[in-house]
């Protein structure tokens, strides 16, 4: 069956095509009894109006394409999710991709959304730096603005955490609480700006305290299966006390593999991610992480892009606050008790002495 057209609604109601468009786009010039005929017959025909013809007529979809690596790590889904409720709230479509991290992925997905039409493009690419597809939508004036990129990427709007001054808190953190041999896994560099920028946060936390910084640890898989890696590492002659990862779904996978070790954490070794996932709260022992705003992220790219669109000018980059989280992943190394554990012990002996 075909699908009922506004002529249909117009017959039915025995008004003008042209009154049924008056009753859609500019209600308050249709009389009341009117309208309430052509809602009646609207409602009847199960009609649905065609915003994607009027659009189009207009140079407009109001639509936006979406480019994320992955929806498989929740990080990605929070900021879809927030995106998407701005963009209700300002009457756009959202039409998401993920690339699964493969850098060679993200021109053909552009491209794929472009050819739909959409008005504009949020994305997170591998490196805003050097991505000759960005330079190519600048070419072409497409208007976009980067996600989780960082901020400072040229020209090009982004909304984004400071990932270099978070991961040198997390990592301060572990040194503050006594950790000296600290390092940091992570996926390929070359996939991920983000993790790049984490990388440098390490070696400034660890410099600054006077440590020297161990070489990156990349870990081939994200979910867990880095069994063989984590025994190599901790069975070294001088093992690190505490493991910085790249992300969480990292720190989650590398959880689960020290586990099938038979390590603890933290007693054996302290675990620390970053992304801030909800998920990380409900798992043993919860995880200390970098706390991202991933759901404000993706609504305040859908409203920065939506003023681009507009031709608002003078726009600006935006860079959104990160938090620590503290967990039960993370505590002072065995080999250095804290201040707590020695009071014990004091009293402990105190009470020995005083047994006759």
């Amino acid at each position: 069956m075909s699908r009922p057209s506004i002529r249909d609604v117009a017959l039915l109601a025995r008004v003008s095509v042209a009154t049924v468009s008056r009753t859609l786009n500019t209600p308050e010039a249709v009389r009341e009894p009117t309208a309430g005929r052509v809602h009646e017959a609207i409602d009847r025909l199960g009609f649905r109006p065609n915003h994607v013809g009027r659009n189009l007529r207009a140079g407009r979809t109001r639509t936006i394409g979406v480019v994320l690596p992955t929806f498989a790590n929740a990080v990605f889904s929070e900021c879809l999710q927030g995106l998407e409720a701005a963009a209700r709230e300002l009457d756009f479509a959202v039409v998401p991709t993920a690339t699964d991290y493969r850098v060679e992925d993200e021109r053909e997905a552009c491209e794929r959304l472009l050819r739909h039409r959409v008005d504009g493009l949020i994305l997170t690419v591998a490196n805003a730096r050097e991505s000759s597809m960005l330079d190519r939508l600048d070419r072409e004036r497409v208007p976009f603005v980067l996600v989780y990129n960082p901020v400072g990427a040229g020209r090009r709007l982004a909304v984004s955490v400071n990932n270099r001054r978070a991961a040198a808190q997390i990592v301060a953190h572990l040194v503050d609480i006594g950790h000296r041999r600290i390092h940091m896994l992570a996926g390929s560099l070359v996939t991920s700006d983000r993790a790049a920028q984490r990388h440098l946060g390490y070696r400034d936390a660890l410099l600054a305290a006077g440590l020297a910084p161990q070489p990156l640890v990349e870990m081939p898989n994200h979910l867990g299966g880095n069994v063989g890696m984590l025994r190599d590492l901790l069975g070294a002659r001088h093992p690190p006390t505490a493991l910085f990862c790249s992300n969480d779904v990292l720190a989650l996978g590398v959880l689960r593999d020290l586990q099938a070790l038979g390590r603890r954490v933290p007693d054996d070794v302290s675990l620390a991610g970053f992304d801030g996932i909800a998920f990380g709260t409900v798992v043993t022992p919860s995880l200390t992480t970098i706390v991202q705003p991933s759901a404000d992220m993706g609504a305040r790219a859908m409203r920065l892009l939506v003023a681009r669109l507009e031709g608002r000018r003078n726009l600006d980059s935006i860079e959104m606050p990160h938090a620590l989280r503290l967990g039960e992943s993370t505590h002072a190394p065995a080999s250095r008790p804290t201040r707590t554990t020695r009071a014990t012990r004091t009293t402990r002996t105190t009470r020995q002495r005083r047994k006759p």
